[in-house]
Parts: C-alpha cells; structure tokens; sequence
C-alpha cells in the first residue's frame, strides 16, 4: 500500500509540471538604433514622457555616446509620447517629440509564466529640430531587444 501511495504521489508530481520555460526576461522594449550621417550621438541625450496621471518621468537621462537605445511602451495607450532632449556642450539644446502608433497585444505563455504585452508599430512621426526622420525597421515588439525596431535619423549638427 505504501508502495502505491508513493508511486502516485511521484506520478503526481512528474504530470504537474510543465514543459514551458518562463523567459528570464519578459521586458519588452522598443529599440532605437541611430542610422544615416550621425551614427553616434555626442551630445547629452535625455528622453522622458508624460505618465498618465500627468507628471513626467524620465526614461534615459544624460547619456553620453549614445549609438542606439530602449524606450519602454505602455500597455494599454495606443500613442505613446516620448521627449527627446539634446544638450551639446556649448550650444542651446533642443528638443523634439517623437509619437509612436502601435497596437497592443496580452501574451499569454503558462499560468506559470507572468504576462506581458506585445505590440506592433504602426506609425511614428516626430517634430524636426534635431531628428531628420524616424522609419520602422521592424514592427514586432516582443522580448527580443537586440533587433532594432525604429530608426532615428539625426541631422548633422554644425557649429
């Protein structure tokens, strides 16, 4: 009898678990990779947006170097505003808004898993102080953060 009852409750614990592995990391940024003439970015960079209860908060602040970068989207907005501040040492700074179209979609791996929410881009548009142009490369935002999904074409700056 002992013999069975520790035999199901093994079997019990072999049917329980689960074949699926929860990712590490179930962030999901939009990545911007810099492209045309100015690849590298000199200048101080901050980038914040306005949260939905009106303050704001910033998501990069005072990055020096900058060849690409990772812009969180929100869950449920279907635009998302971001402010991008450049500061170059000795000259007036500028600042352009960049907005951002997408569509946002629950995924669901295991009840062992947490979930998130994937998106697609479906637009982006920004004012053109400093940025020239911005294309989608790729609109499938989900955990891989090491494809680019936008590019942000800056002008050259001439002093």
């Amino acid at each position: 009898m002992r013999k069975i009852a520790v035999l199901l409750a093994l079997l019990a614990v072999i049917v329980s678990c689960t074949t699926i592995d929860c990712p590490l990391n179930n962030s999901v940024y939009a990545r911007y990779r810099l492209a045309g003439d100015v690849t590298t970015l000199g200048d101080t960079l901050t980038i914040s947006t306005t949260r939905t209860a009106g303050s704001d908060t910033v998501l990069l602040n005072k990055a020096l170097g900058v060849d690409s970068f990772n812009l969180p989207l929100s869950y449920q907005h279907a635009l998302d505003v971001f402010y991008i501040d450049i500061r170059p040492q000795g000259a007036a700074r500028t600042l352009d808004t960049v907005t951002v179209s997408k569509t946002n979609e629950p995924h669901f791996e295991s009840v062992d898993c947490a979930s998130s929410v994937f998106h697609t881009l479906t637009g982006v548009s920004s004012t053109h102080h400093r940025i020239d142009s911005i294309a989608i490369q790729n609109p499938q935002v989900t955990y891989d953060a090491a494809k680019a999904h936008l590019l942000i074409y800056f002008k050259a700056r001439r002093d």
